[in-house]
């Protein structure tokens, strides 16, 4: 199973897509800083997961949520659910 998520930076809102086989422990690599690219804006807080069964297929999820549509759609979600 691959997950596709997004997370929240607390710092300034920013929003990082990514995909993994273990959202919560990729998510507490994010805030240790062993991404460069998202080091500079911990803490991060999940908020949106999705379940695909082939890495294919949640890596055309990930790229979808990246994408500008995605990103709006995503933030969204966060309105919605007053994160």
């Amino acid at each position: 199973m691959y997950i596709v998520y997004a997370i929240l930076s607390e710092v300034d809102g920013r929003i990082y897509v990514g995909m993994s086989q273990d959202a919560e422990k990729r998510l507490k690599e994010h805030n240790s800083g062993k991404t460069r690219s998202t080091k500079g804006y911990r803490p991060w807080r999940l908020f949106f997961t999705e379940e695909h069964f082939t890495r294919e297929e949640a890596r055309k999820r990930e790229i979808y949520w990246k994408s500008g549509i995605g990103k709006e759609q995503l933030k969204e979600i966060l309105s919605k659910n007053n994160c």
